[in-house]
């Protein structure tokens, strides 16, 4: 399950997506955010499934590897899924003259219809996010991410630690996991158990795991420390760039149809059409 964390991996490729801007991506990637929250109607979510549909085949990531990336949320999706369908006041569904309804449990009209929006909320979610780890390496992910913070630098914010500190986070974050699988295993070849007994014992299993994780986190910290002081690295100030990042024809492209995107996502609130 550990390998199919997709988040804050990178892909390699020569795709369209994966030469666009950083700061394109970033952007992109917020008003997606934006946009999902915003759609409130279930017929936007089928043209916002073409869009991803039509952005990953054009960054070259097959995808099965991206809906590979959704196998360890099915439990948070489910968990969510139950909890809205069954917690929110409204009418009792009728399914061919028998109410859903067992006690104080009960499936209303809002509580499904909340429950299906969620749940496409966060696949989306999950998936259009994870297009910016896989289409931008660590190194543009910061400077894109300190140019974009960098009028901040006038009232004495730190953007390019900050910016640092963000991208190593999400950079370590397959390192970490291949460290979790191997430990597991290591511990599973001397007996452990992880996987056959109860949900309780399981999680008690996992714990001898953050001991010895919590170490290699600490030495790979500080082994990273001491290579960036072996090379010189004293932060931002009067750093300059091996490939000066440039807006191109397609970054502005790029930009007025995110500029249309959340445009449209807005005036889907306001259109109603019945499915």
């Amino acid at each position: 399950m550990l390998k199919d964390i997709t988040i804050g991996q990178y892909y390699p490729a020569n795709s369209k997506i994966h030469k666009l801007d950083p700061r394109t991506k970033i952007i992109a990637a917020i008003i997606f955010m934006i946009a999902l929250f915003v759609v409130n109607q279930f017929w936007p979510y089928a043209i916002i499934f073409a869009i991803i549909a039509a952005v990953v085949k054009a960054s070259d990531i097959p995808m099965k590897y991206m809906m590979k990336g959704l196998k360890p949320l099915r439990w948070i999706l489910l968990f969510t899924f139950v909890i809205n369908m069954f917690c929110l006041p409204g009418e009792v569904l009728v399914v061919g003259g028998v109410k859903l309804q067992l006690g104080f449990l009960k499936i209303t009209d809002a509580g499904l219809r909340q429950a299906i929006f969620m749940a496409i909320r966060l696949i989306y979610l999950v998936v259009g996010t994870s297009l910016l780890t896989l289409t931008t390496s660590p190194i543009q992910l910061t400077d894109g991410i300190e140019r974009l913070l960098s009028p901040f630098n006038k009232i004495g914010l730190p953007v390019h630690e900050l910016a640092m500190m963000m991208t190593i986070a999400l950079r370590f974050i397959p390192t970490l996991l291949d460290e979790t699988d191997k430990i597991m295993k290591a511990q599973m070849s001397r007996g452990a158990d992880f996987e056959s007994s109860n949900l309780i014992n399981r999680a008690k299993n996992l714990v001898p795991l953050l001991v010895p994780l919590f170490v290699s986190a600490f030495r790979r910290a500080d082994e990273l420390a001491m290579a960036m002081e072996a090379r010189c690295y004293r932060g931002g100030y009067n750093r300059t760039k091996m490939r000066e990042a440039v807006i191109t024809t397609a970054d502005k492209v790029a930009y007025l149809l995110m500029i249309l995107f959340l445009a449209g996502s807005i005036a889907s609130r306001f259109i109603h059409i019945l499915v």
